[in-house]
């Protein structure tokens, strides 16, 4: 949905999402941007947040997460954090990769917990990161199992931009990749997101067969081939398939 023609609702917590992301403070100007709300808009809402604890002013038109919002943040993770941490660990173990649980939000997808593998190197992605749904294997899963008006929502508001000579920015390209991912249960982000990267995901839904997010397992491209990658599919879909059911 296009915050611009959503309700009250919609626009507030678009609005507070773009204001909390990221690790530090963030520009008046730069939250408009993200959230795709006017800025007068913004700052009436900003006001109200601010108000209720939930985003803190930082001065210079500068906001962050506020206490309220931390503290409700520690609570789902306290929630939800030993069984999905349990999950990720077993199949960080088993495939001696990275693994990552994110979940959709609006046109993106967001990490909200990783694992990382044992190797030498270690992932650049963190905790709170935003993750492109059309380059990336989660991203992916997540569009594979959206309605089609929900679908062309989410490429009329991000659109199809390059990340990498990989990146596939043809409506036509996407649709066929989505009706595969369909079919066979995972998806493959093979340097689309990310120069030297490749990672397989597999999707995750809420009790009324939604589709929330997904998991992932993430590698270096040249220390791990696709189709070795590919051998790790079966225990992926395993704890896709935990994920799941923690969420029932």
């Amino acid at each position: 949905m296009d915050p611009k023609s959503g309700n009250a609702v919609t626009k507030a917590l678009t609005v507070l999402e773009a204001a909390v992301a990221g690790p530090g403070p963030r520009r008046l100007a730069d939250i408009c941007a993200d959230a795709g709300v006017p800025k007068a808009s913004v700052h009436r809402i900003l006001s109200t947040l601010v108000e209720l604890g939930f985003v803190a002013g930082e001065g210079g038109g500068r906001y962050r997460a506020g206490t309220r919002m931390l503290a409700l943040a520690e609570e789902v993770k306290a929630a939800g954090a030993d069984g999905v941490g349990e999950v990720l660990t077993r199949l960080s173990g088993e495939v001696r990769q990275t693994v990552h649980f994110a979940l959709r939000s609006g046109d993106h997808a967001v990490y909200v917990q990783k694992v990382e593998g044992d190797r030498p190197y270690r992932m650049a992605s963190r905790v709170g990161m935003r993750l492109p749904l059309h380059s990336t294997a989660i991203g992916k899963c997540v569009l594979a199992h959206l309605p089609p008006d929900d679908v062309a929502g989410v490429l009329a508001t991000a659109g199809l931009p390059a990340k990498t000579p990989a990146t596939l920015t043809s409506p036509d390209l996407l649709a066929g990749e989505l009706a595969g991912i369909r079919e066979r249960g995972y998806a493959v982000d093979d340097e689309e997101n990310e120069v030297a990267i490749r990672c397989l995901g597999a999707p995750v839904f809420d009790r009324g067969g939604q589709v929330v997010g997904g998991v992932s397992i993430s590698t270096v491209a040249v220390l791990l081939s696709r189709e070795d990658l590919l051998t790790f599919a079966p225990a992926l879909r395993t704890a896709a398939a935990a994920l799941t059911e923690l969420l029932h």
